[in-house]
C-alpha cells in the first residue's frame, strides 16, 4: 500500500516541498524537463502551459525511462501479446499505486515487534472501484493486488449505432456507493465521452465528483479537457496525455484484435 510517511515527516519538520524536476510527454518533445510542484496531498502536477487549459484535476504520473518503456512496447505494433499484457499489467499497477495514494489517510500508532511505537498512518475505510467494461476490466487485477477486499462495480457503455452517442446498458454498484471514494477505471480517454456518461451514471446514484478519482493509462487532451469542463471536481490520474491514444488497448489485451 502507498505510505505518505515521507509528508507526514516534511510537514512536522517544518520544511517546505521542495519543487521537482520531472519529465512529460508533450507533442515537441517527449523528454523535456518541466517543472512541477507539490499538490496539497503530495502529489506531484504538471504546470506547463496545458494545465493551464486543463487545470489542475489532471495529474500524471511522474515519468521515468522505466514508464516510457512500457509505453513504448504498448504502443508497438510488433509487440506479442504476452509482452502487451504483461507490460499493460504493470503500468496499471504503477497507476492503481499512485490512485490509491490520492485516497485519505488518518495518523496512527503501532506497537512494532520489539515493543516500539511507530507513528504511521492508516487508509480510511470506504473506497470501491468501478470499471468500465470492457477495457476497463483489464485494471480490475492490478486493484484487487493492491486492496485484497475492495468492492468493485461495473458498467457496460456502448455507441448507438444510429446516433453514435453513448449509451448505458449495464450498470452494478455496492448499495452505499454513494458513501465512497469512487476509483473509476478506464484505460484509454481518447473522446472522453464513455467516461463522461459513467459519471453521469455515478451521480445518479448519488456519488459527488470530487470523490471521483479517474484511472487511465493513456489520455488525449481533449479527452481529459473534455471530462474536466463536464465535472470541474473530477480528479484524472493518467500516464501521458497525447494526441495519438493506443485505442486498440482492449483488443490487444483480450486478444480479440
Amino acid at each position: 500500500m502507498p505510505c505518505h510517511n515521507q509528508q507526514l515527516n516534511n510537514v512536522n519538520s517544518g520544511q517546505e516541498h521542495p519543487m521537482k524536476q520531472v519529465r512529460f510527454a508533450n507533442n515537441s518533445s517527449s523528454s523535456s524537463v518541466l517543472p512541477t510542484s507539490e499538490a496539497s496531498d503530495g502529489s506531484s502536477i504538471q504546470t506547463d502551459g496545458s494545465q493551464d487549459t486543463v487545470g489542475p484535476q489532471l495529474k500524471l504520473l511522474p515519468l521515468n525511462d522505466q514508464i516510457r518503456e512500457l509505453q513504448t512496447i504498448i504502443r508497438d505494433k510488433t509487440t506479442s501479446r504476452g509482452d502487451f499484457v504483461f507490460c499493460a499489467d504493470r503500468l496499471i499497477r504503477l497507476v492503481v499505486e499512485e490512485g490509491l495514494n490520492q485516497l485519505p489517510y488518518s495518523e496512527c500508532t503501532v506497537t512494532t515487534p520489539t515493543g516500539y511505537k511507530y507513528e504511521g498512518v492508516k487508509f480510511e475505510r470506504g473506497n470501491c472501484g468501478v470499471s468500465i467494461m470492457r477495457s476497463g476490466e483489464a485494471m480490475e487485477q492490478g486493484l484487487r493486488d493492491c486492496c485484497r477486499s475492495i468492492r468493485i462495480g461495473k458498467i457496460l457503455i456502448q455507441s448507438d449505432e444510429e446516433t453514435q452517442k453513448a449509451k448505458v446498458f449495464y450498470a452494478k454498484f455496492p448499495p452505499d456507493v454513494y458513501r465512497r471514494k469512487v476509483l473509476l477505471m478506464y484505460p484509454i480517454l481518447s473522446t472522453g465521452n464513455t467516461v463522461i456518461e459513467a459519471v453521469r451514471v455515478l451521480i445518479e446514484h448519488g456519488v459527488q465528483p470530487r470523490h471521483i478519482i479517474l484511472l487511465s493509462l493513456f489520455s488525449t487532451p481533449h479527452g481529459a479537457k473534455s471530462i474536466i469542463q463536464e465535472f470541474p471536481d473530477i480528479t484524472i490520474l493518467t500516464t501521458e496525455v497525447h494526441p495519438v491514444a493506443p485505442t486498440h488497448f482492449g483488443q490487444r489485451y483480450f486478444g480479440t484484435d
